[in-house]
């Protein structure tokens, strides 16, 4: 995909990123939640992301770099692989840095992946299933018990809409390709998603 097609994706995909970003604030605002300062920095979590759609847009973000940051952030996402999987093979939980963490912020923050923007908020996602509810991370659902009532940030619709985009990208090659499961190191070693 390219010229017009990627530009439209892209600008649906940043549209539904800021619907996140203020559906997280709408959460963590009035609970006063924030990341800084936090002894348990989710960059170091070992998240695995989803989507084609969001990869492509992670690589656009890199592509708008310096040469020499991009080879940085590639040379330690190779690093963080390798500690991953050596973590793994030990039957560990990896709890390596993300490779694009510079200093305790994201390099690629406008270009940043769903789970990193909606992590920590206690959130609901309403399928065929009910309603399932999830806690917050544990700085997040301290501040959540002294405040009684305070809200829950509903994943449901950011998630449909995030599917309808990689249906988008994907056309009639959705379903048919394997499922991605990588960490964001993962996916800047592998180099952008081929479909």
């Amino acid at each position: 995909m390219t010229g017009a097609p990627r530009r439209a994706l892209f600008s649906r995909l940043s549209a539904l990123y800021r619907r996140m970003d203020e559906a997280y604030d709408t959460v963590a605002g009035p609970l006063g939640f924030s990341c800084d300062g936090c002894a348990s920095n989710c960059c170091i979590s070992h998240f695995q992301h989803h989507t084609r759609a969001e990869w492509l847009y992670l690589f656009e973000g890199l592509a708008a770099l310096p040469e020499d940051r991009r080879q940085d952030y590639l040379t330690r996402a190779a690093r963080a692989v390798d500690a991953a999987r050596q973590a793994l093979s030990r039957g560990e939980i990896p709890r390596v840095m993300c490779p694009v963490n510079d200093d305790g912020r994201c390099g690629l923050y406008a270009h940043r992946l769903m789970i990193c923007r909606l992590h920590g908020v206690p959130h609901v996602l309403i399928g065929q299933g009910g309603v399932r509810e999830f806690p917050g991370c544990v700085r997040c659902e301290s501040l959540r018990a002294a405040s009684p009532g305070a809200g829950l940030m509903d994943r449901t619709a950011l998630y449909r809409e995030l599917a309808a985009i990689e249906m988008a990208l994907l056309g009639k090659k959705w379903g048919r390709l394997p499922k991605v499961d990588l960490t964001l190191a993962e996916m800047l070693v592998a180099g952008p998603p081929r479909f």
